[in-house]
């Protein structure tokens, strides 16, 4: 190994945390991808479906799916979505000496791309690829805002959770990166509010509308006839979530909801640990040069917060939530950035023992899980 890697300790969490995630993906090929596999097998033969947008694009490929597609498809995704995140750290803070801490409390949060790997297959990930596009491209005309409501629209026909997981993110870039840097006329405000609706109809739809609508057994057949392997039939068993009511997923999450609350403070250690990158995102938003963009931050930040907690209410995979709502402040926080600053904010530093303590623990926690803590 290089002696600059050994001699520079934030360097050497990288290579650790690399291998951590090389660790997590071994690990995670070796499990059956019980729901990304059933996603990959659900089109729109039946109708309207919710859920299907990726099985009806799989399909157009191939009319049997193999379950190794499942860690195919998903380790690209998690791939390209790596890579577009580096660009996007090196363009928005650089890939220097300086920012090596804030890139270890980012790339390596336990929050991030290790619970992507863990989470290999599942939609999540989608939304932060999405957001990262918006993030990376020029936000100088409305084709900007009816690209985020496209995206948008793509998530919640992947899932119709994404109306509260990233499109709130989504639409909080819009604001950022377009209405506050060119400005609000009834035009672009009237776009924009006229693609929400849009959106959230196309939700509604989806959440109400998208159920199937045969028989289980005969949705369970086609779908079997969509595998390579038809005798796996363990693989079909969360074909319930296809006719499952809103009313019931919030029954059975209300009725975990004891149990579940019990890793509240292992996650709020985990979000203590990142300390020190919270300390620096309220400099940069305190450094804002304009007090309304300062309250339009900290507003857009309530909303994304208020909307995971909504999904605290519906569903119980705690553990994807919670890192995934930290994925979102993560994006955000390259958005202020990009804002107009009154003055430069000194980054994290690479020489506080406590800091650097922090470090070593974030690198060290491969992934936070799916419903409870690891």
């Amino acid at each position: 190994m290089n002696l600059r890697v050994w001699e520079n300790p934030w360097r050497l969490m990288l290579v650790v945390n690399a291998a951590v995630i090389f660790g997590v993906f071994l690990h995670k090929i070796r499990l059956s991808p019980f729901v990304p596999y059933i996603h990959l097998l659900v089109d729109y033969h039946f109708g309207f479906t919710k859920r299907a947008l990726i099985g009806a694009i799989v399909g157009l490929f191939d009319a049997t799916v193999p379950v190794w597609l499942v860690f195919a498809l998903g380790g690209a995704v998690w791939l390209i979505t790596a890579g577009l995140f580096v660009h996007l750290f090196r363009r928005t803070f650089g890939l220097d000496e300086k920012h090596w801490p804030l890139f270890v409390f980012i790339a390596g949060s336990p929050f991030y791309l290790k619970n992507f790997m863990h989470t290999l297959g599942h939609f999540d990930i989608y939304g932060c690829l999405f957001a990262i596009v918006l993030l990376l491209i020029p936000a100088r005309s409305l084709f900007y805002v009816l690209l985020a409501a496209l995206f948008s629209a793509v998530l919640v026909m992947i899932h119709h959770i994404h109306l509260l997981m990233y499109v709130p993110t989504i639409a909080a870039i819009v604001v950022l990166r377009y209405y506050l840097v060119l400005g609000v006329s009834r035009q672009n405000v009237a776009v924009g509010i006229m693609l929400l609706a849009a959106v959230g109809a196309l939700f509604v739809a989806a959440q109400f509308y998208g159920t199937m609508a045969v028989p289980e057994p005969e949705f369970t057949a086609y779908l079997r006839n969509r595998m390579a392997d038809s005798s796996r039939n363990d693989l079909l068993s969360f074909a319930y979530i296809w006719y499952q009511p809103l009313a019931k997923e919030v029954s059975d999450t209300w009725e975990r909801l004891p149990h579940n609350l019990l890793g509240i403070p292992v996650f709020a250690l985990l979000i203590w640990l990142h300390t020190p990158l919270w300390r620096y995102f309220r400099a940069l938003i305190a450094a804002l040069s304009i007090d309304a963009h300062r309250r339009i931050v900290t507003a857009a930040i309530s909303v994304i917060s208020l909307a995971y907690l909504v999904m605290f209410a519906m569903v119980f995979d705690y553990s994807r939530w919670i890192s995934n709502w930290a994925v979102c402040l993560f994006l955000v926080l390259h958005a202020v950035k990009m804002l107009p600053a009154s003055q430069d904010v000194p980054p994290i530093s690479t020489d506080d023992r406590r800091t650097m303590v922090l470090g070593w623990i974030v690198t060290l926690i491969p992934r936070v899980g799916i419903v409870r803590p690891f």
